[in-house]
């Protein structure tokens, strides 16, 4: 299975990265395929709303930045793995962007072989991580049809085993 990871935080050895990692290393034994971008590193913008994907761009973005390579590897991925610390109740703003920008690629509908998706989530208060929920069953479970695989948070008892039994039961 190829997996795309996409990392939401800017820390690079933080509780987030802790759960790529483990992800990471757990899907690899399987032998699944990673590929992985660091959001938080990358030129993206923000979409623009002006509807060129839809019209004369039949599906491609107008803006030529750094999420053209997200682009090339949502053709034929068959899982996403959105990956983020929580600021004011939500993920964070540089994996908001580019989620935002499967505008063009994604709608009406997600490619044939993308089927998956999981969240993992990282915050100093366990009560925060709603609104990222939110996103996730009404973004790609609701609208894209995606089967979900789970939502993971730093708060979870044993989260990294937990990942590891997800990867076990549910890509394999």
């Amino acid at each position: 299975m190829k997996i795309l990871i996409l990392n939401g935080s800017p820390r690079p050895n933080g509780n987030t990265a802790e759960m790529i990692t483990v992800f990471r290393e757990t899907a690899a034994e399987y032998g699944h395929q990673i590929v992985s971008f660091d959001v938080c590193r990358m030129e993206i913008k923000g979409c623009l709303a002006c509807e060129y994907c839809h019209g004369k761009g039949q599906g491609t973005c107008i803006q030529k930045d750094d999420m053209q390579k997200i682009y090339a590897e949502l053709s034929d991925v068959e899982m996403i793995v959105l990956a983020a610390p929580i600021y004011y109740h939500g993920i964070s703003g540089q994996l908001k962007c580019t989620i935002d920008r499967f505008y063009s690629a994604l709608y009406p509908k997600a490619p044939a072989t993308l089927k998956k998706v999981a969240m993992f989530l990282s915050s100093g208060d366990d009560n925060m991580y709603d609104g990222a929920k939110f996103s996730y069953d009404g973004d790609f479970l609701g609208y894209l049809g995606l089967e979900g695989c789970g939502i993971f948070t730093n708060h979870d008892e044993d989260v990294k085993s937990k990942i590891k039994e997800m990867v076990e039961t549910k890509l394999v």
